[in-house]
C-alpha cells in the first residue's frame, strides 16, 4: 500500500511539473500566412512538446486589434500598422517578417482552357466597377483567342479587416489613380461594388460556388480551392504568373527598412509577379512575461531559419538572405 501510495504521489508530482512547464502562446490576426503558420506550429510542438500554440485567423485588422489590447501574445498582419496605431499601442511594436506571398486575381469562369490575362487598368477597373462583363472589349484585348461568355462580373472581396486588402489595395493605389483617390488602400476601405467575404477562406469559397465571380485571395488559397487564377502584366509590360520564383522577384533591389514596413506591389523588377508582400508578426519590444518572450523569440529565430524549408510546399516564397540578417539583429533587441 506505501508502494503505491508514493508510486501515485511520484505520478502527481509528474504529472504536476509536466503541466508547469507547459506553454501556451496565444496569437491571432492575418489568414494570408495561415497555412505556413499552422505547418510550423505542428513541427515546432512537436519538436518542442512544452511548447504550443493557440492561433485565431481572423484577419490582420482583429490582429492589429488584439496585439494593441495585450489580449494575444502576439498579432499578425500581411498590412504594415500604421504609425497613428503604433502612437496608440502601449509599448514598442515591431513588425517581424515572416515570408512572402502572392495574391492573386481569382475567378469562376466556365469552359476556359488557359488562364487568363489581365492589365493593371482592367483589374483596377473592374474593381471599381466600369468593367462590368467579361466579354468586355479590353479583357478580350489581353486574352486574342479566348471565346469569354457574355455574363455579369460578379466581384468578390473581403469583409473583415485584411491584410489580404491591404496588399491589394495597395496594388491597386499604385497603379491606379482613380482608384487612389476614391477607394485608396488598407486593410478596409469602402469597396465600389462587391460581395464579402469573411477571411481568404470565405472569398475563395463565395468564388468556388459562384459561376462569373472575382475575387482576390492568397496564392495557396486559391490552388488549395483548385480556383483558375490570372497572369498580371507587371511594371515592366511582362504578363507574369504568380509563383514563387516571381514572388521572390519582388523583394529583390527594393531597400528594407529597419521597421521592415515596406511595399514590395508593382516591383521594378521586370521578372517579379505585381502583387506581392511580406506578411508580419507583430511583438512588443518589451516583454511583459519571461518565458513566453523568450519562447516566441527562439520559435521566430527557428522560424527564419530552419522554417523556411516548408514555404515551397505551401507556396510562400521564403525571407531573402538580407531580410533574415536584419530580422536577427532586431530580435537581439527584444527584451523579456
Amino acid at each position: 500500500m506505501v508502494r503505491k501510495i508514493l508510486g501515485l504521489t511520484l505520478l502527481i508530482g509528474l504529472c504536476s511539473t509536466t503541466a508547469f512547464a507547459a506553454v501556451l502562446i496565444n496569437g491571432a490576426g492575418a489568414t494570408f500566412p495561415y497555412p505556413i503558420y499552422s505547418k510550423w506550429f505542428d513541427v515546432y510542438h512537436k519538436m518542442n512538446p512544452e511548447i504550443q500554440f493557440n492561433y485565431q485567423s481572423i484577419g490582420s485588422g482583429g490582429g492589429i486589434k488584439q496585439i494593441t489590447a495585450k489580449t494575444v501574445d502576439f498579432g499578425a498582419s500581411d498590412g504594415p500598422m500604421t504609425q497613428d496605431q503604433l502612437n496608440e499601442a502601449p509599448g514598442r511594436i515591431y513588425h517581424i517578417p515572416m515570408v512572402m506571398g502572392a495574391v492573386v486575381i481569382t475567378y469562376n469562369v466556365e469552359g476556359l482552357d488557359k488562364n487568363l490575362k489581365f492589365t493593371p487598368d482592367v483589374v483596377a477597373d473592374i474593381f471599381l466597377d466600369k468593367i462590368t462583363n467579361w466579354n468586355d472589349p479590353r479583357i478580350a484585348a489581353a486574352n486574342p483567342g479566348v471565346r469569354l461568355p457574355s455574363g455579369s462580373i460578379l466581384v468578390v472581396h473581403r469583409s473583415d479587416g485584411s491584410g489580404t486588402s491591404y496588399i491589394f489595395t495597395d496594388y491597386l493605389s499604385s497603379i491606379s489613380s482613380a482608384w487612389k483617390a476614391k477607394v485608396g488602400k488598407g486593410t478596409s476601405v469602402n469597396w465600389p461594388v462587391g460581395l464579402g467575404g469573411k477571411g481568404n477562406e470565405g472569398v475563395a469559397g463565395l468564388i468556388k460556388q459562384t459561376p462569373g465571380s472575382i475575387g482576390y485571395v492568397e496564392l495557396s488559397y486559391a490552388i488549395k480551392n483548385d480556383l483558375d487564377y490570372a497572369e498580371l502584366e507587371n511594371s515592366s509590360g511582362h504578363f507574369i504568373k504568380p509563383d514563387l520564383d516571381s514572388t521572390a522577384k519582388a523583394a529583390q533591389g527594393v531597400k528594407i527598412p529597419d521597421d521592415f514596413r515596406v511595399s514590395l506591389v508593382n516591383s521594378s523588377n521586370p521578372d517579379a509577379y505585381p502583387i506581392s508582400g511580406f506578411t508580419w508578426v507583430l511583438i512588443y519590444k518589451d516583454m511583459e512575461d519571461h518565458v513566453k518572450g523568450k519562447a516566441i523569440v527562439d520559435f521566430i529565430k527557428w522560424a527564419i531559419h530552419d522554417g523556411q524549408a516548408y514555404t515551397e510546399d505551401l507556396l510562400y516564397a521564403p525571407l531573402p538572405a538580407e531580410v533574415i540578417e536584419m530580422i536577427e539583429k532586431k530580435l537581439e533587441q527584444v527584451k523579456y
